[in-house]
């Protein structure tokens, strides 16, 4: 087994929302995180390298992780072309100093996109040290139906990439067993999205321990494994009646994070 190793805690400026990319960096200073991944998105701020290098500096939080534009919200940010966001979001995570770009499989009505995307994120991943790390997805239900929107697959492991990055909010959504996928994604599981879920038919992104997922048990297994990634806290804190208690939320989430990252290692180092 690996040697037991720090793992740096992130937080997703999508954990704000509705406030701002600016919002995120401060917080994210004053509860201790470890650094931002940028959701680039329809504010003008997550699109615009500058504006997050004085953030960055400012705030003294790294940029670790940058996720490209893969939303329906999102579909003509920084272009309508999917490889020219993939392009740009490297670009950014290169000028930045990130070390990953976290990418969506296609929609399945992006049929063009869908058939290149296996050959070209290895395709790009080669001309670059910042990781393209696929991220897991899921099926969408709707009462008895279900709808498969991701091609080649919402399950990124039935592929060949040389990163994934899994998303426990997704695997809940799905009803897939978390812990088998990252059994299968082996040792290029190179991102993580913390969040917890119930099984609901909707992507819940809970605060870490409110759901049925196994979020301890994955971030001591990141620990023990040699993990050289970043775990972000990727949670939705919509629905926080004021700023305090969104603010509750992601420390109430990073302190979950920190303990059982740090659990392992005391089981590992009695």
């Amino acid at each position: 087994m690996a040697e037991p190793r720090d793992v740096t805690v992130a937080l997703s400026t999508a954990s704000v929302y509705p406030e701002s990319t600016a919002t995120a960096f401060e917080i994210a200073a004053r509860l201790g995180y470890d650094g931002v991944e940028v959701m680039v998105w329809t504010d003008p701020v997550s699109q615009d390298i500058e504006a997050l290098r004085r953030l960055s500096d400012y705030h003294g939080i790294p940029v670790l992780a940058v996720h490209a534009p893969c939303l329906l919200i999102t579909q003509r940010v920084w272009s309508t072309d999917p490889w020219v966001k993939l392009q740009r979001a490297r670009a950014a995570a290169e000028k930045l100093g990130a070390t990953t770009v976290v990418v969506h499989p296609p929609f399945r009505w992006q049929r063009q996109y869908a058939r290149e995307f296996v050959d070209g994120v290895w395709r790009m991943a080669s001309e670059t040290d910042v990781r393209f790390a696929v991220e897991n997805m899921y099926p969408w239900r709707y009462r008895d139906r279900e709808m498969l929107a991701y091609a080649p697959d919402w399950d990124v492991t039935q592929h060949d990439y040389r990163h994934f990055t899994i998303d426990l909010s997704h695997t809940a959504t799905a009803r897939t067993d978390a812990l088998e996928m990252i059994d299968r994604m082996g040792d290029r599981l190179g991102h993580v999205h913390l969040a917890d879920g119930r099984g609901s038919a909707k992507d819940e992104h809970l605060v870490p321990g409110r759901g049925t997922q196994p979020c301890a048990e994955l971030l001591e297994h990141l620990t023990l494994s040699g993990f050289d990634g970043h775990v972000v806290i990727e949670v939705n804190t919509r629905r926080a009646m004021s700023s305090a208690e969104r603010e509750a939320d992601l420390a109430e989430a990073l302190a979950f994070t920190r303990k059982h990252l740090a659990s392992a290692v005391r089981v590992r180092r009695p």
